[in-house]
């Protein structure tokens, strides 16, 4: 399969949103690669990027900072950023630096086209 460095990432339009699933862990050596994927979705100015987290069992800071990154970086271009399918170890993190206040956090890839 592909280096430690590299990250797994499927994109797929749905309507006008934009949606992206990485697929393992995001930590400091993965970062960057999924910050490319990030920076490559957004420029194709979705209304709405979501960020699907289901396959992410675990994420380090950088990996929440690239999130960070994204979202204002998605706010310049208008589009909304949704994360779907957290697992609890991810969703952890996020309550814990209280980031479940300032992105938009729902269970479900479908509740994130609705939202």
């Amino acid at each position: 399969m592909s280096g430690r460095d590299d990250i797994k990432v499927q994109t797929e339009q749905i309507d006008q949103a934009l949606v992206v699933q990485p697929h393992g862990e995001i930590d400091l050596s993965r970062s960057p690669a999924f910050r490319t994927y990030l920076t490559q979705a957004v420029k194709k100015k979705p209304e709405r990027l979501i960020i699907d987290l289901a396959e992410v069992p675990y994420m380090d800071s950088s990996g929440v900072a690239t999130l960070v990154e994204a979202m204002q970086t998605a706010r310049r271009t208008n589009a909304k950023l949704v994360l779907c399918g957290l697992q609890d170890k991810v969703r952890s993190i996020f309550e814990i630096a209280r980031l479940d206040m300032v992105f938009t956090i729902v269970g479900t890839r479908d509740e994130a086209l609705q939202s």
